[in-house]
């Protein structure tokens, strides 16, 4: 590959590769018993987090509206990754949470990522993987949990 390479390769490699372990990632969670989970709810169960949130709240963080929100949580919701309680210090306020079908699913997506860098670092090498990694840091922010990316992307 030339060292001068346009400038739209590399956010289109880096789109890639995400691609590519998202992809690796939902064919082994199906293979694992979650064939329903999709890409972007992965972002919803990861923004409901361990303490559950509201509809307001959930479209907030992904940067869609609550009525965006409102549909993958139903969706969710049949699927039986999450459910819908009454908030205990406001009954009217819904709160979703994941249930321990959300939560295999989520403990599952991690071990299947952790072996999926594995995989890379065997590839690649794990000084190779671990340099890409570090200066990946160097040119992103901080925060690695920016969720609004379906809001970014487009609406649910």
């Amino acid at each position: 590959m030339s060292s001068n390479a346009p400038g739209f390769e590399l956010p289109l490699r880096l789109l890639l590769a995400f691609r590519m372990l998202i992809d690796e990632l939902h064919t082994e969670l199906a293979r694992q018993g979650h064939p329903d989970l999709r890409p972007m709810h992965g972002f919803v169960m990861q923004a409901v987090g361990p303490r559950g949130t509201t509809a307001v709240e959930l479209g907030r963080m992904l940067g869609v509206s609550k009525q965006a929100a409102g549909k993958t949580i139903d969706t969710l919701e049949r699927l039986g990754y999450v459910e819908r309680t009454t908030d205990s210090h406001d009954t009217r306020r819904k709160i979703t949470r994941l249930t321990p079908y959300g939560m295999d699913a989520l403990n599952r997506s991690a071990r299947i990522f952790d072996d999926l860098r594995a995989r890379w670092a065997h590839e690649l090498g794990e000084d190779r993987l671990h340099a890409l990694e570090a200066d990946l840091r160097k040119v992103t922010p901080d925060g690695l949990w920016r969720l609004d990316t379906p809001g970014w992307f487009g609406s649910l």
